[in-house]
């Protein structure tokens, strides 16, 4: 029986670099993006094995519609990687109760809602093969840095959120993770992060370099496989050493 997988924010960066490497594994991939246009080119370049579904994860009743689609057209699900995220960097004083929800509603919401609706199916093909949940958090959500009040605290959030989701979902036969990017070369990476950024960035991780996508879809992959099987709970902390120095002065280790 084909293994599948469900990838939020299936359409670019991270997400769309685990659906190709779930596909390369021979898997069949539901891509969920609200992004119907970027969506549905990806999945066409895919091919047969990949199931392109519009979908806003913020949104209930999109949710409640997407896995209802799942549920029909795929019947199982091996993997959940709750990938889609939004980002908004600004000062404290600065960041609206609009901004802030906007990044909670995609960012932690999101998760939480595609999580829960997808229990049943999780659990279904958890007693007939494996099931687990990987979340995609953030370095940020692990260490504060300036301007990242609403994207910082929703990362945080969504690691806590995957701890309860192992404590309860165990049971059931489900494994929850969780994997948290350092730098990563995205589009959004190369859009925002100045020369000047990216030189702070490069002397503050131990590793010298940003990470690829592809290199944290690897580690996605490992911990939804059967390779981890007995791994719940956890953080996986993909960041080049960035989380380990904490806030050491790069000098220091020259």
């Amino acid at each position: 029986m084909t293994e599948v997988a469900v990838v939020t924010g299936a359409a670019r960066g991270i997400g769309l670099a685990t659906t190709r490497r779930f596909v390369n594994q021979g898997m069949k991939v539901a891509m969920i993006d609200r992004d119907a246009d970027v969506l549905l080119e990806e999945a066409k370049q895919i091919g047969d094995a990949a199931v392109p579904i519009v979908c806003d994860v913020s949104i209930p009743e999109q949710v409640d519609a997407a896995v209802a689609e799942i549920a029909d057209g795929l019947g199982a699900c091996n993997a959940l990687i709750n990938n889609a995220g939004v980002a908004d960097f600004g000062p404290i004083a600065e960041t609206s109760f609009e901004r802030w929800r906007r990044v909670m509603a995609t960012n932690l919401d999101g998760v939480f809602l595609v999580s829960q609706a997808m229990i049943p199916l999780l659990a279904k093909t958890a007693a007939d093969s494996y099931a687990s949940i990987v979340n995609i958090a953030s370095i940020s959500g692990l260490r504060a840095s300036t301007l990242r009040v609403a994207y910082g605290t929703s990362k945080a959030a969504v690691i806590q959120l995957t701890l309860q989701q192992a404590a309860e979902l165990g049971e059931l036969g489900i494994r929850a993770n969780c994997v948290a990017p350092g730098p990563v070369n995205t589009k959004l990476a190369l859009a925002v992060h100045t020369k000047e950024i990216r030189a702070a960035y490069h002397d503050a991780l131990p590793l010298n370099r940003y990470g690829s996508e592809d290199e944290i879809a690897s580690a996605i992959c490992y911990l939804a496989s059967k390779d981890a099987s007995f791994i719940t709970g956890q953080l996986l902390a993909a960041d080049g050493g960035f989380e380990a120095v904490g806030i050491g002065l790069p000098a220091l280790r020259s």
